[in-house]
């Protein structure tokens, strides 16, 4: 009985008892100055209450005596005068009920149930556990996909990069980690999708065995650029609450582009210059923030397992999203589209691809397999113009005669869902694959 009052508890704590009330004295660019809120600091949510009603918004500038605040919707209906209310940091409480559930970026239910508030309130921007005290990876993890669990390991408190053009199966291998990946509890951060793919990922593609065990956080593509951000910001203080209970999380994040984009928004909207290509420089800290906070936790904690999809326009693995957030991962998976065009999925380049959990996630044999596949995957890329056209002869190269061979087998193997047997299942269908 002792926590059964605990979510209604949590609510009537989370009743302010003061509330601190400034007015809009100027809007320009987007923005509100706000005067009368000398407490608010940066970040603070605020609510605006217009003709149209109360919306949020969040603090981005001080100044004496003023704050500029950027609103939530488009600021339709607000006017000189109106009343601004000071929410304070910007949090939510999560709790184990959420599980199973579809949320906002401001926590709130989307499914049309009641959603308890959990008890110990978790900040939006929160630092990463410190460097000194996080465990190294862990093991080796089943996916239910072959490719994974042989030549591209995960393994817990791994973090990977998903990159991808539109259109190439990206959301459907993000839900077969949902259903397959060996996870306590899967939290899933859909930011800026469209409105309606909402329901066919969670109905659809997710299905019930995904989400009887996931929480999907969500801000569609209609939405202020500060939701967006705050999606992926959400997701990972749910999945920071699992993880602090021992468990391990998978964190699948879709993706991070659309959060830069929001990103992008808001820091324009605040008075930052653009300098990466139209990103504003801080982006790097903002990604690098976020994929920080994922991986190993300290000791006596669990792990989050993390996949940020990225959408490269032109499979440009060099623009600024992409660069920055290949450097601070422990592997990335490129996605081409030419490979789905001819039917394959997942659409996998495996020789653009790398898993940083090798060799250590796997055995001497298996590593031996895994580099022969590589050798012969490479031999016949860098034929494949020659074998097209007809000009490679058989017998020119023992090497590309046994790729030629094996292609075929190997090509269909990426495909392969993982057996009942998991990894070492895996494995036998890849050396059977390789067999002359």
């Amino acid at each position: 009985m002792a926590g059964l009052f605990d979510g209604l508890l949590a609510e009537i704590g989370a009743s302010a008892s003061i509330r601190r009330i400034g007015r809009v004295a100027e809007t320009r660019r987007g923005l509100a100055e706000v005067t009368g809120l000398e407490s608010a600091a940066i970040g603070d949510r605020v609510l605006i209450h217009s003709r149209d009603g109360a919306a949020g918004g969040e603090v981005l500038r001080l100044t004496q005596g003023r704050c500029s605040v950027l609103p939530d919707a488009s600021g339709d209906g607000m006017a000189i005068g109106d009343r601004v209310e000071l929410v304070g940091k910007a949090e939510i409480a999560p709790d184990d009920s959420w599980i199973g559930r579809i949320i906002d970026a401001m926590g709130q239910p989307l499914d049309g149930r009641p959603l308890l508030r959990g008890t110990r309130p978790r900040a939006l921007r929160a630092p990463a556990p410190p460097a000194a005290r996080r465990r190294r990876l862990g093991k080796r993890l089943e996916t239910g996909v072959a490719v994974f669990d042989t030549l591209l390991p995960l393994v817990r408190g791994q973090r990977i990069g998903l990159f991808a053009g539109s259109g190439v199966g990206k959301s459907s291998l993000l839900a077969k980690f949902a259903r397959g990946l060996e996870a306590d509890v899967v939290v899933i951060a859909l930011v800026g999708e469209r409105g309606r793919e909402l329901r066919e990922f969670t109905e659809r593609v997710l299905g019930p065995a995904g989400m009887a065990r996931s929480v999907v956080v969500t801000a569609t593509s209609d939405q202020s650029p500060l939701m967006r951000r705050m999606c992926a910001l959400t997701a990972m203080a749910v999945a920071e609450h699992f993880r602090d209970q021992g468990r391990h999380v998978l964190l699948l994040v879709d993706s991070i582009t659309r959060f830069a984009e929001a990103h992008r928004e808001v820091a324009l909207a605040g008075g930052e210059g653009a300098s990466l290509r139209g990103f504003p420089p801080s982006l790097t800290q903002a990604i690098m923030g976020l994929a920080e906070r994922a991986g190993p936790g300290p000791e006596g904690s669990g792990d989050i397992t993390a996949v940020f999809s990225v959408l490269v326009a032109g499979s440009d693995m060099e623009e600024p999203v992409a660069d920055i957030l290949r450097g601070v991962l422990d592997g990335h998976v490129v996605l081409d589209r030419h490979i789905a065009e001819r039917g394959r999925f997942p659409a996998i380049d495996l020789l653009r691809s790398v898993s940083r959990s090798l060799p250590e996630a796997a055995t001497e044999e298996e590593n031996a397999l895994i580099a022969e596949a590589r050798r012969l995957l490479g031999a016949y890329d860098r034929a494949e113009m020659m074998i097209q056209a007809g000009l490679y002869a058989q017998g020119s190269d023992p090497l590309i005669d046994r790729a030629i061979k094996v292609w075929p087998r190997l090509d269909g193997f990426l495909a392969e869902a993982a057996p009942e047997t998991g990894i070492s299942g895996s494995f036998a269908m890849l050396k059977a694959s390789l067999a002359d």
